[in-house]
């Protein structure tokens, strides 16, 4: 579990700092500087088409980096970026770090996809890479750490400070690791034991081979329609729940609890996740997570007052893990590297699903002046994936069905 802890620390970084840190000082961080509305829709904007771009950038050219370096190298950059936050004034070279940050940390985690999808043993691959997806809501809950305790005390400067001395913990640490696996894997190929995940073909995708294993591998084409239907969800749900409880009337001390209910369920969904993925199965892994997330959707519905704490548990017991279990199963049809370029288009599906939802849900908003519909389209989508759970697991049955009846006749 070392190699999970360390990447959860890594993901941390990356995202929990590198790509949320900021909404959550902007607050603070506006009574010195003049960042206006305009600039943060452009930080919006910006940030999710570089996390697309790095996502595609990983795909073309990690492999011929190699994911080792690229790992130590997206670290000392984010650690880098994250020390020039303290200092830095200006709005736009602002939003261009951030920019920067944004494309870094889909790199960061499609390495990490890698790293463990070729080291990892087998019966423990979606442990780990669940529990190191989930790095990300242990970044929430420090940033409300960060806010509560360090911002108000020292400025906000010492909370990019503090992420960016972190990051140089991090790296270190990673360095440790990935020498230590090195190490480690020439051991057990002088004694003549093959790697962890020699099993498939290790060799990268062209561009070409990669849209046509996307078009026509079961596997591959169902892993980016999850993350597609999950950013479709996911998205519109963070970014219009506050302005949709706020219209009912109801507190907003009731989004903090929602989302920090979210935060602590996703901390400790990954190492969950992943080993029912692993004990269970993939299928059955995905399905319980969009079952729960399905209901708890229905109960927000009924009741938002009631509920929206409910529903924060699901979309972090959902969307933490869920990159790790997909991730995971993925690897079990391809090697590693193709394993992490797979994995970087289902970024791309994922923020594309995301996109296209934000921009149904503020053309209701603006049609309506209502959020009902939105929510009602979010309860829609997850049916969708519960019926997309159920068919992958039923179709995963019936296969090990006829390799049974097979294995019986011979």
């Amino acid at each position: 579990m070392f190699m999970a802890f360390v990447f959860a620390l890594n993901q941390i970084l990356s995202h929990g700092f590198g790509l949320f840190l900021f909404a959550a000082l902007v607050p603070l961080m506006r009574e010195t500087i003049a960042i206006s509305h305009w600039h943060l829709a452009l930080v919006g904007a910006l940030t999710q088409i570089a996390y697309l771009l790095g996502a595609l950038l990983l795909g073309a050219v990690g492999h011929r980096i190699g994911t080792a370096k690229l790992s130590i190298m997206t670290g000392i950059l984010t650690s880098s970026l994250l020390f020039s936050l303290s200092v830095i004034e200006e709005p736009v070279v602002i939003i261009a770090l951030l920019t920067i940050l944004a494309a870094s940390a889909a790199m960061s985690w499609g390495t990490i996809v890698e790293i463990i999808s070729r080291y990892a043993q087998r019966q423990h691959r979606s442990t780990y890479l669940a529990t190191a997806s989930s790095g990300t809501a242990w970044g929430y809950a420090i940033n409300g750490g960060l806010i509560l305790l360090v911002a108000p005390l020292v400025g906000w400067q010492a909370s990019w400070l503090f992420a960016s001395l972190y990051g140089v913990f991090v790296v270190c640490l990673t360095c440790y690791l990935l020498v230590k696996l090195k190490s480690e894997k020439t051991e057990r190929l002088d004694k003549g034991v093959s790697g962890s995940n020699l099993e498939p073909n290790q060799n990268a995708l062209s561009f070409g081979l990669l849209m046509n294993t996307i078009r026509h591998h079961r596997v591959a084409f169902f892993s980016c329609l999850i993350c597609f239907l999950v950013g479709f969800a996911t998205m519109p749900f963070s970014n219009w729940l506050n302005t949709y409880l706020d219209s009912l009337g109801l507190s907003s001390d009731l989004g903090g609890y929602t989302w920090a209910i979210a935060g602590v369920s996703g901390m400790f969904a990954g190492v969950l996740v992943g080993k029912l993925a692993d004990k269970k199965s993939h299928a059955y892994s995905l399905l319980s997570i969009f079952s729960v997330f399905f209901v708890c959707i229905l109960f927000f519905l009924y009741d938002a007052a009631l509920f929206a704490p409910l529903a924060g548990f699901g979309y972090g017991l959902m969307y933490f893990p869920m990159w790790g279990v997909v991730a995971g199963w993925v690897g079990q049809s391809f090697g590693a590297t193709a394993t992490m370029q797979i994995n970087g288009i289902c970024m791309v599906t994922f923020g594309l699903g995301g996109t296209l939802g934000n921009v149904i849900a503020g053309y209701i908003f603006e049609l309506t002046h209502s959020l009902n519909l939105v929510f009602v389209l979010i309860a829609i989508d997850a049916f969708l994936l519960v019926l997309l759970g159920s068919w992958i697991m039923w179709q995963q049955k019936r296969r090990l069905t006829l390799f049974d009846n097979i294995a019986e006749l011979a």
